[in-house]
């Protein structure tokens, strides 16, 4: 018996790394998935994978910093699959960086708008179809950034862990009707997202890729980090009946990141 079997199922930033890895296990789990996101000939590409697979995929543009574009693709969808059975925040984006005490305001705000306010456009607008039915799951992907810090990226941890207190409050407004939400902070994927910038810095260092890669595993317990379908087989756990017992949880994904080296 497939675990998502009929269920209809948003996912954002469905274009790369965990989002997509997301996307097609939960079509092979027999969801219907609209594939979210703001450039198209990525969401394409995974809508052909999963179309591929014999699964069932729509794609949706969308900027979630947008309120108007939030409201506008959860209409979509629900005019495409009749209604919101699981909602995957998956987004990330911004360009706030560098010390707080020399942050740029507009950068700042981006990168809250997309990551945190939009986490909760998707979810007010899911809710709006889940609440009526006494139905529905919610999973927040915060980063373990929300958890620990990380000088130096400011908005970008601060909107995760933001994430995180969004999850835990909604779980309490909304587990009367049966909804469950609950998030996960993944450490270190391995996606283009993450070892691109790591291949930079190994440059601007004079040292190997490999090198710079040796130092950062020494942080992790099974000196490796996960895989996107590692963190997506997590997701999958607790969009499903499997988890029915869980809500506002935060599960961290790390493959035992620590902040010592051994």
């Amino acid at each position: 018996m497939k675990r998502l079997k009929d269920r209809a199922a948003i996912i954002t930033g469905a274009g790369t790394g965990i989002g997509k890895a997301t996307a097609i296990m939960f079509a092979d789990e027999g969801a219907k998935v609209a594939l979210v996101g703001r450039t198209i000939s990525r969401l394409e590409e995974v809508a052909k994978e999963i179309k591929s697979r014999n699964g069932i995929a729509k794609v949706m543009q969308c900027d979630v910093s947008s309120e108007k574009q939030v409201k506008d693709m959860t209409a979509g969808v629900i005019r495409e699959f009749g209604q919101v059975d699981v909602l995957v925040n998956n987004h990330a984006g911004g360009r706030g960086g560098g010390p707080i005490a020399n942050m740029d305001l507009d950068g700042w705000n981006e990168t809250v708008a997309i990551d945190l306010t939009g986490t909760m456009l998707c979810c007010r607008e899911a809710l709006k179809n889940m609440i009526p039915r006494k139905s529905g799951n919610i999973v927040n992907i915060s980063s373990i950034a929300g958890v620990t810090g990380a000088p130096g990226l400011g908005p970008y941890p601060a909107s995760k862990a933001g994430i995180i207190g969004l999850t835990m409050t909604l779980s309490m407004e909304v587990g009367q009707y049966n909804i469950r939400v609950n998030s996960i902070s993944p450490a270190a994927t391995r996606t283009d997202r993450f070892e691109d910038p790591q291949k930079m810095f190994a440059k601007a260092r004079g040292i190997s890729f490999e090198e710079h890669m040796k130092e950062i595993l020494a942080r992790y317990s099974l000196n490796r980090i996960a895989e996107p379908s590692e963190v997506a087989a997590v997701i999958l756990f607790l969009a499903s009946d499997e988890s029915s017992a869980v809500t506002g949880q935060n599960i961290i994904v790390s493959c035992g990141y620590h902040s010592l080296h051994p």
